[in-house]
Protein backbone atom coordinates (compact mmCIF):
# COMPACT_ATOMS: atom_id res chain seq x y z
CA UNK A 1 0.00 0.00 0.00
CA UNK A 2 1.55 3.25 -1.11
CA UNK A 3 1.56 6.13 1.24
CA UNK A 4 0.42 9.43 -0.26
CA UNK A 5 2.57 12.47 -0.10
CA UNK A 6 1.76 14.55 2.94
CA UNK A 7 0.50 18.00 2.06
CA UNK A 8 1.79 21.08 3.79
CA UNK A 9 -0.55 22.87 6.10
CA UNK A 10 -1.80 26.30 4.96
CA UNK A 11 0.04 27.94 7.85
CA UNK A 12 3.34 26.27 6.96
CA UNK A 13 2.88 27.16 3.28
CA UNK A 14 2.13 30.79 4.21
CA UNK A 15 5.30 31.13 6.29
CA UNK A 16 7.33 29.48 3.53
CA UNK A 17 6.20 32.14 1.05
CA UNK A 18 6.80 34.89 3.60
CA UNK A 19 10.36 33.63 4.09
CA UNK A 20 10.95 33.52 0.33
CA UNK A 21 9.66 37.09 -0.03
CA UNK A 22 11.96 38.31 2.76
CA UNK A 23 14.96 36.61 1.13
CA UNK A 24 14.06 38.14 -2.25
CA UNK A 25 13.79 41.62 -0.73
CA UNK A 26 17.15 41.23 1.04
CA UNK A 27 18.76 40.23 -2.26
CA UNK A 28 17.09 42.78 -4.54
CA UNK A 29 17.02 45.86 -2.32
CA UNK A 30 20.82 46.53 -2.28
CA UNK A 31 20.94 46.20 -6.08
CA UNK A 32 17.97 48.53 -6.61
CA UNK A 33 19.36 51.00 -4.08
CA UNK A 34 22.70 51.10 -5.92
CA UNK A 35 20.99 51.66 -9.27
CA UNK A 36 18.91 54.53 -7.88
CA UNK A 37 21.98 56.03 -6.18
CA UNK A 38 23.72 56.23 -9.56
CA UNK A 39 21.02 58.63 -10.79
CA UNK A 40 21.17 60.88 -7.71
CA UNK A 41 22.79 64.35 -8.12
CA UNK A 42 25.85 65.12 -6.02
CA UNK A 43 28.44 62.82 -4.55
CA UNK A 44 26.84 61.76 -1.26
CA UNK A 45 24.72 58.66 -0.69
CA UNK A 46 22.75 60.24 2.16
CA UNK A 47 19.06 60.52 1.50
CA UNK A 48 19.01 58.05 -1.39
CA UNK A 49 15.59 56.49 -1.92
CA UNK A 50 14.35 53.91 -4.38
CA UNK A 51 12.64 56.71 -6.35
CA UNK A 52 14.91 59.79 -6.32
CA UNK A 53 13.24 63.17 -6.80
CA UNK A 54 15.88 64.47 -9.19
CA UNK A 55 17.25 62.06 -11.79
CA UNK A 56 20.49 62.77 -13.65
CA UNK A 57 22.81 60.93 -16.03
CA UNK A 58 25.77 63.16 -15.21
CA UNK A 59 27.61 60.42 -13.30
CA UNK A 60 27.51 58.03 -16.25
CA UNK A 61 28.66 60.80 -18.58
CA UNK A 62 31.44 61.90 -16.22
CA UNK A 63 32.81 58.37 -15.97
CA UNK A 64 33.91 58.57 -19.60
CA UNK A 65 34.66 62.30 -19.89
CA UNK A 66 36.40 63.19 -16.61
CA UNK A 67 40.17 63.62 -16.77
CA UNK A 68 40.48 62.41 -13.18
CA UNK A 69 39.35 58.90 -14.11
CA UNK A 70 40.06 56.56 -17.00
CA UNK A 71 36.93 54.45 -16.76
CA UNK A 72 36.81 53.60 -20.45
CA UNK A 73 40.40 52.35 -20.39
CA UNK A 74 39.76 50.41 -17.19
CA UNK A 75 36.69 48.81 -18.76
CA UNK A 76 38.68 47.70 -21.78
CA UNK A 77 41.53 46.42 -19.61
CA UNK A 78 39.13 44.34 -17.54
CA UNK A 79 37.31 42.97 -20.57
CA UNK A 80 40.59 42.00 -22.25
CA UNK A 81 41.98 40.30 -19.14
CA UNK A 82 38.70 38.47 -18.40
CA UNK A 83 38.27 37.26 -21.98
CA UNK A 84 41.84 35.99 -22.36
CA UNK A 85 41.68 34.35 -18.92
CA UNK A 86 38.39 32.70 -19.85
CA UNK A 87 39.78 31.26 -23.10
CA UNK A 88 43.09 30.04 -21.71
CA UNK A 89 41.73 28.98 -18.32
CA UNK A 90 38.78 27.05 -19.81
CA UNK A 91 41.13 25.23 -22.20
CA UNK A 92 43.40 24.21 -19.32
CA UNK A 93 40.45 23.04 -17.22
CA UNK A 94 38.92 20.99 -20.04
CA UNK A 95 42.21 19.33 -21.02
CA UNK A 96 43.07 18.61 -17.40
CA UNK A 97 39.62 17.23 -16.64
CA UNK A 98 39.59 15.04 -19.76
CA UNK A 99 43.02 13.56 -19.07
CA UNK A 100 42.15 12.82 -15.43
CA UNK A 101 38.84 11.25 -16.41
CA UNK A 102 39.82 9.16 -19.42
CA UNK A 103 43.45 8.17 -18.91
CA UNK A 104 45.08 6.03 -16.23
CA UNK A 105 48.69 6.95 -15.55
CA UNK A 106 51.18 6.89 -12.70
CA UNK A 107 50.54 9.67 -10.20
CA UNK A 108 46.93 10.27 -11.28
CA UNK A 109 45.50 9.77 -7.79
CA UNK A 110 48.23 11.95 -6.33
CA UNK A 111 47.34 14.75 -8.73
CA UNK A 112 43.66 14.46 -7.81
CA UNK A 113 44.53 14.61 -4.12
CA UNK A 114 46.76 17.65 -4.64
CA UNK A 115 44.03 19.47 -6.58
CA UNK A 116 41.51 18.66 -3.86
CA UNK A 117 43.78 19.93 -1.07
CA UNK A 118 44.82 23.09 -2.95
CA UNK A 119 41.16 23.87 -3.63
CA UNK A 120 40.55 24.13 0.10
CA UNK A 121 42.83 27.16 0.46
CA UNK A 122 41.94 30.67 -0.73
CA UNK A 123 43.96 32.02 -3.62
CA UNK A 124 45.22 35.10 -1.80
CA UNK A 125 47.38 32.87 0.43
CA UNK A 126 49.78 32.61 -2.52
CA UNK A 127 50.06 36.38 -3.01
CA UNK A 128 53.64 36.72 -1.71
CA UNK A 129 54.91 33.79 -3.78
CA UNK A 130 53.17 35.08 -6.91
CA UNK A 131 54.51 38.58 -6.36
CA UNK A 132 58.10 37.34 -6.03
CA UNK A 133 57.73 35.08 -9.07
CA UNK A 134 56.33 37.88 -11.24
CA UNK A 135 59.03 40.22 -10.00
CA UNK A 136 61.74 37.75 -11.03
CA UNK A 137 60.11 37.32 -14.45
CA UNK A 138 59.75 41.11 -14.88
CA UNK A 139 55.98 40.76 -15.36
CA UNK A 140 54.75 43.17 -12.70
CA UNK A 141 52.39 45.89 -13.94
CA UNK A 142 51.44 43.85 -17.02
CA UNK A 143 48.11 42.40 -18.05
CA UNK A 144 49.70 39.15 -19.20
CA UNK A 145 50.74 38.51 -15.59
CA UNK A 146 47.10 38.57 -14.45
CA UNK A 147 46.03 36.36 -17.36
CA UNK A 148 48.68 33.79 -16.42
CA UNK A 149 47.73 33.88 -12.72
CA UNK A 150 44.01 33.50 -13.36
CA UNK A 151 44.46 30.80 -16.03
CA UNK A 152 47.00 28.74 -14.11
CA UNK A 153 44.73 28.67 -11.06
CA UNK A 154 41.65 27.61 -13.02
CA UNK A 155 42.25 23.82 -12.96
CA UNK A 156 42.65 23.87 -9.17
CA UNK A 157 39.06 24.91 -8.58
CA UNK A 158 37.30 23.58 -11.69
CA UNK A 159 39.03 20.33 -12.66
CA UNK A 160 36.64 18.19 -10.60
CA UNK A 161 33.62 19.81 -12.27
CA UNK A 162 34.87 18.89 -15.73
CA UNK A 163 36.00 15.46 -14.62
CA UNK A 164 32.57 14.74 -13.15
CA UNK A 165 30.97 15.45 -16.53
CA UNK A 166 33.45 13.44 -18.59
CA UNK A 167 32.97 10.51 -16.22
CA UNK A 168 29.27 10.39 -17.15
CA UNK A 169 29.93 10.11 -20.90
CA UNK A 170 29.97 6.40 -21.92
CA UNK A 171 33.34 5.06 -23.00
CA UNK A 172 31.60 3.05 -25.70
CA UNK A 173 31.29 6.24 -27.79
CA UNK A 174 35.08 6.66 -27.83
CA UNK A 175 35.64 2.98 -28.54
CA UNK A 176 33.25 3.09 -31.49
CA UNK A 177 35.03 6.15 -32.87
CA UNK A 178 38.43 4.47 -32.58
CA UNK A 179 37.12 1.39 -34.38
CA UNK A 180 36.13 3.73 -37.22
CA UNK A 181 39.69 5.05 -37.33
CA UNK A 182 39.37 8.23 -35.30
CA UNK A 183 42.44 9.47 -33.44
CA UNK A 184 42.41 10.59 -29.81
CA UNK A 185 42.26 14.25 -30.88
CA UNK A 186 39.38 13.61 -33.33
CA UNK A 187 37.47 11.74 -30.63
CA UNK A 188 37.99 14.53 -28.15
CA UNK A 189 37.06 17.30 -30.60
CA UNK A 190 34.12 15.70 -32.41
CA UNK A 191 32.53 13.63 -29.63
CA UNK A 192 33.56 14.75 -26.18
CA UNK A 193 33.44 18.53 -26.67
CA UNK A 194 29.93 18.63 -28.25
CA UNK A 195 28.57 16.44 -25.46
CA UNK A 196 30.10 18.63 -22.77
CA UNK A 197 28.77 22.03 -23.91
CA UNK A 198 26.81 22.71 -20.67
CA UNK A 199 29.87 22.11 -18.48
CA UNK A 200 32.12 24.10 -20.81
CA UNK A 201 29.67 27.01 -20.65
CA UNK A 202 29.57 26.81 -16.86
CA UNK A 203 33.37 26.74 -16.62
CA UNK A 204 33.75 29.60 -19.11
CA UNK A 205 31.26 31.79 -17.24
CA UNK A 206 33.06 31.32 -13.94
CA UNK A 207 36.41 31.94 -15.61
CA UNK A 208 35.07 35.22 -17.00
CA UNK A 209 33.35 36.51 -13.87
CA UNK A 210 36.33 35.80 -11.60
CA UNK A 211 38.84 38.13 -13.33
CA UNK A 212 36.03 40.59 -14.12
CA UNK A 213 35.38 41.24 -10.43
CA UNK A 214 38.76 40.45 -8.85
CA UNK A 215 40.44 43.15 -6.81
CA UNK A 216 43.15 41.47 -4.71
CA UNK A 217 45.50 40.21 -7.42
CA UNK A 218 44.80 43.14 -9.73
CA UNK A 219 45.75 45.56 -6.96
CA UNK A 220 48.89 43.54 -6.21
CA UNK A 221 50.17 43.31 -9.80
CA UNK A 222 49.03 46.53 -11.51
CA UNK A 223 50.81 49.69 -10.41
CA UNK A 224 50.10 52.46 -12.92
CA UNK A 225 46.70 54.07 -13.40
CA UNK A 226 46.39 53.29 -17.11
CA UNK A 227 46.92 49.58 -16.39
CA UNK A 228 44.24 49.31 -13.70
CA UNK A 229 41.11 47.18 -13.94
CA UNK A 230 37.61 48.32 -13.00
CA UNK A 231 37.80 46.98 -9.45
CA UNK A 232 41.02 48.86 -8.69
CA UNK A 233 39.85 52.03 -10.42
CA UNK A 234 36.52 52.14 -8.59
CA UNK A 235 38.27 51.49 -5.29
CA UNK A 236 40.46 54.51 -5.97
CA UNK A 237 37.32 56.66 -6.41
CA UNK A 238 36.31 56.23 -2.77
CA UNK A 239 39.63 55.36 -1.10
CA UNK A 240 40.40 58.82 0.29
CA UNK A 241 38.44 61.56 1.98
CA UNK A 242 39.26 64.21 -0.63
CA UNK A 243 37.74 62.19 -3.48
CA UNK A 244 34.70 60.29 -2.23
CA UNK A 245 32.59 59.99 -5.38
CA UNK A 246 30.08 57.50 -4.04
CA UNK A 247 27.33 58.19 -6.57
CA UNK A 248 29.80 57.90 -9.44
CA UNK A 249 31.03 54.70 -7.81
CA UNK A 250 27.44 53.43 -7.92
CA UNK A 251 27.18 54.32 -11.63
CA UNK A 252 30.41 52.47 -12.35
CA UNK A 253 29.16 49.45 -10.42
CA UNK A 254 25.96 49.35 -12.47
CA UNK A 255 27.96 49.32 -15.71
CA UNK A 256 30.13 46.51 -14.35
CA UNK A 257 27.06 44.37 -13.65
CA UNK A 258 25.56 44.73 -17.14
CA UNK A 259 27.82 42.23 -19.04
CA UNK A 260 27.56 39.61 -16.29
CA UNK A 261 23.78 39.98 -16.15
CA UNK A 262 23.46 39.60 -19.93
CA UNK A 263 25.68 36.50 -19.95
CA UNK A 264 23.71 34.81 -17.18
CA UNK A 265 20.36 35.67 -18.80
CA UNK A 266 21.25 34.17 -22.17
CA UNK A 267 23.19 31.19 -20.82
CA UNK A 268 21.12 30.36 -17.76
CA UNK A 269 20.00 27.00 -19.16
CA UNK A 270 23.57 25.90 -19.90
CA UNK A 271 24.69 27.25 -16.55
CA UNK A 272 22.19 25.13 -14.60
CA UNK A 273 22.95 22.02 -16.67
CA UNK A 274 26.69 22.52 -16.22
CA UNK A 275 26.29 23.09 -12.50
CA UNK A 276 24.58 19.69 -12.08
CA UNK A 277 26.67 17.84 -14.65
CA UNK A 278 28.39 14.85 -13.16
CA UNK A 279 26.39 15.03 -9.95
CA UNK A 280 25.36 11.37 -10.15
CA UNK A 281 28.82 10.00 -10.87
CA UNK A 282 32.21 11.35 -9.77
Amino acid sequence: MSVGRKKKSPVGLFFSYVLLVIIAICCLYPALWTIMASFKPGGSLLGVSLIPKNVTLDHYRELFTSKSFQYGRWYWNTFKIATLSMLLGSALVILTSYSLSRYRFKGRKTILSILLVLGMFPGFMSMIAIYILLLQLDLLNTHIALVLVYSAGAPIGMAFVGKGLFDTIPRSLEEAARIDGATNWMTFRRIMLPLSKPAITYIALLQFTGPWMDFIFARLVLRTKEKWTLAVGLWDMVSNFQNSNFTMFAAGSVLIAIPITILFMFMQRFFVEGLTAGASKG
